[in-house]
């Protein structure tokens, strides 16, 4: 017995130490195949690249009859055509130009023509002091004093107050642009039945001018009911004087085009009848 287990012990084959060159073996193959890949995918084909560069070239880079086109597989640059006289695409694109230029011209004459208007209107009152009349970034502002148009604490409108509405109104009804209304008010607290503070009475000042312009032609697309109450203050409102200043309505017409802020005199008003006439 101990014989056999001495033989079977001798015939076992030894363990091989280099079974690892298999897997060795497997991950280099699978390695050079990715690099051939990757080598195949990133090959360039100079002829059809040659003809892609020739043809980018010739299409944006101005050149001599004589000048032979590039034999460089990679060209530096592609340069933009520089304008000139001569150049076509400056020639193409100039007349769009001119006619930008054109409309804007003509926007901000009818913007000059519309304030001169609205000056022609309110002339008395720009004279008294109870309207202003600028012309901003924004557009034309006419800034008229709430006691014009509203009795202290009320939203009606009075009765003479409605001819110089109705003049604005005349003036910018026959025009595209925006109109924002916005009613600002003192900082005396309010607080009616209607009104329970400063904010529902100037909305409710710039809803009644809207009711008239509407009422009057102007497109209710148009206009935009804004109430700021005792928020922007244009003056300090340790005095009448300065209250009396911020309760205030403000009628802009909007402009796209923004201009130097300008306010236009009341000497102006003298000149613009003789505008008109001529």
């Amino acid at each position: 017995m101990r014989r056999k287990r001495r033989n079977s012990q001798h015939n076992e084959p030894p363990e091989n130490h280099d079974r690892w060159l298999v897997s060795y073996a497997d991950f280099i193959t699978l390695l050079f195949a990715f690099f051939v890949v990757m080598y195949a995918i990133s090959s360039v084909n100079a002829g059809k690249y040659r003809v892609l560069s020739d043809s980018l070239v010739s299409a944006f880079r101005t050149k001599d009859p004589g000048q032979s086109q590039t034999s460089d597989l990679y060209p530096a640059i592609v340069e933009l055509p520089i304008p000139t006289e001569s150049n076509p695409i400056q020639a193409t694109a100039q007349p769009i130009v001119d006619e930008l230029n054109k409309k804007r011209q003509v926007k901000q004459i009818r913007m000059r023509r519309m304030a001169k208007d609205i000056m022609q209107a309110l002339a008395p009152l720009v004279e008294d002091g109870s309207v202003r009349v600028t012309q901003s970034d924004r557009g034309i502002t006419v800034e008229i004093n709430a006691s014009v148009l509203f009795s202290p604490g009320e939203a009606q409108l009075a009765e003479n107050s409605s001819t110089t509405l109705r003049a604005v109104a005349a003036v910018v009804k026959n025009h595209e642009q925006e109109i924002h209304i916005e009613g600002h008010t003192d900082n005396l607290p309010i607080n009616t039945l209607h009104y329970p503070s400063n904010w529902e009475l100037s909305t409710a000042r710039a809803s009644r001018v809207i009711r008239l312009f509407v009422n009057n032609g102007v497109d209710a697309s148009q206009l935009t009911a804004l109430g700021y109450g005792e928020h922007q203050p244009v003056a300090l409102n340790d005095t009448p004087e300065g209250r009396a200043r911020n309760r205030r309505v403000m009628i802009t017409i909007m402009s796209n085009e923004p201009e130097q802020i300008t306010e236009i005199p009341v000497e102006l008003v003298s000149d613009i009848e003789g505008d008109a006439v001529r």
